[in-house]
């Protein structure tokens, strides 16, 4: 397979993409196994030694591999997810597991989450080895299972049981940041600095059972109604937290005079819903990074059609800004959206630092102004989580940094989970070169 290639490996990460989609490891079930051992199979053949795999469950593994460096600098951790979401009831036009280039795009499910990103760390590890690239301090390439599904057997698990693997490192890239997009003729790269918390929740709706010829307008349907409603409109309060005013901020700075003002009136509580409103659909992005958010994502309710519930249980999806407890969170949407007689429960909360540490921003930035003399790089806060939160534990700053130069018209966001999930050919070698860019100077500017 690998044979069939003109040049050495590393120097198509777009072949790489293509071999790793080709492995269904939709999680649940996962089966990561084939994928990984493919992975590690290439580092072996490429004289790359130094590669362990770790495993809490035989199907469910982590591969862990390092390049040593001359030891001036601290180690510094690269990692990437091989499982993706699935693709039931969606309407794809290719196969999502056919790994096929059409019209300049490798076509499938985790071509952007994170199969792509993998792509480019892996061939950027292997160029550094293949051509012996002078490197300040160790390499770490972590490629893990289980992020789609919190990380318990991937990040969470390497965290927890094997730390000592990651002792002395200080930074990290890994997803979810470093593609361009488009705003009043600039092109802004987002590298994630910091990401919202984790916090699953569970809404206990209690009311009389009865028969379900019986009309019930106070019943545990009637209150999940309204309580569904309530979450469809509410607006939790504005929050400026440190890492969405360093985004924003920089953005800004960036912009012509009139969308320079919108976005600093984004910074002012009394005026950010207003700003909002203004921006429209351009507010979206911001939306999420002023304030928590909560949604409704899958309910249990009654078991006979003629037997009105007398409980029904709501799990809901809640993202949490940095700084923020549960408590508050809690607080918050009794306050705004739900009534005190629904209980509300934690089902799950992974926090995360409240402030980024920004030193090797610079560096990341330098990098991708290099690559692209339009590049306007920012620091930006992820509405959703990442494995960042488990390693960050270890006091370890990720930077979301896998970089693509997209085309202006392509909506990066929406491919995401979604069918026909598709990146350029030319994205991803442009990110697998950054990256090396980045190991072969990491360390040789003060850190």
């Amino acid at each position: 397979m690998i044979s069939s290639l003109d040049g050495p490996i590393y120097e198509s990460p777009q072949y790489l993409l293509q071999q790793l989609i080709r492995f269904n490891t939709t999680n649940p079930p996962g089966n990561e196994r084939d994928c990984i051992y493919f992975i590690r199979d290439l580092l072996l053949e490429s004289g790359i030694s130094d590669t362990i795999i770790i495993a809490q469950e035989e199907h469910r593994p982590n591969l862990i591999a390092r390049l040593k460096g001359c030891g001036d600098a601290p180690p510094f951790l690269m990692y990437g997810h091989v499982d993706v979401v699935g693709v039931e009831k969606q309407a794809w036009s290719r196969d999502p597991f056919g790994g096929e280039i059409i019209d300049g795009y490798v076509w499938g499910r985790g071509s952007l989450d994170m199969k792509g990103g993998v792509a480019m760390l892996l061939a950027a590890f292997l160029r550094a080895h293949a051509e012996k690239t002078t490197l300040q301090g160790d390499m770490i390439l972590a490629i893990v299972s289980d992020e789609e599904a919190g990380g318990d057997l991937g990040a969470s698990y390497l965290v927890k049981h094997h730390s000592y693997l990651f002792a002395g490192v200080n930074y990290a890239i890994g997803e979810f940041g470093g593609f361009s997009f488009h705003v009043s003729g600039r092109k802004f790269y987002p590298i994630m600095v910091a990401e919202k918390q984790i916090c699953f929740l569970r809404a206990t709706v209690r009311g009389g059972g009865g028969h379900g010829s019986l009309g019930q307008n106070e019943g545990s349907m009637a209150q999940l109604a309204y309580m569904l409603g309530a979450l469809n409109k509410v607006k939790l309060p504005i929050h400026v937290t440190p890492a969405a005013s360093y985004m924003i901020q920089s953005m800004a700075s960036a912009l012509p005079l009139l969308p320079r003002l919108l976005l600093k009136g984004l910074l002012r509580p009394s005026l950010s819903n207003l700003m909002l409103r203004i921006l429209g659909d351009k507010g979206k992005l911001f939306q999420p990074l002023l304030r928590n958010t909560i949604s409704a994502t899958v309910v249990h309710g009654g078991d006979k059609i003629n037997v009105h519930p007398s409980e029904i249980i709501v799990e809901m999806d809640g993202r949490l800004l940095p700084g923020f407890t549960p408590e508050q969170f809690i607080a918050e949407l009794y306050a705004h959206a739900i009534q005190h007689q629904i209980t509300l429960q934690v089902i799950r909360h992974d926090p995360c630092p409240e402030n980024p540490e920004m030193g090797m921003f610079e560096l990341l930035s330098d990098v991708l102004k290099k690559a692209d003399e339009a590049a306007v790089p920012i620091p930006m806060l992820l509405p959703g989580g990442t494995d960042a939160r488990h390693f960050s534990t270890l006091g370890i700053q990720t930077y979301g940094f896998l970089p693509m130069t997209l085309p202006e018209d392509m909506n990066f966001s929406e491919l995401i989970h979604a069918a026909d999930e598709r990146v350029p050919v030319e994205a991803i070698r442009f990110g697998a070169k950054a990256i090396h860019e980045v190991m072969a100077r990491y360390g040789k500017t003060s850190l």
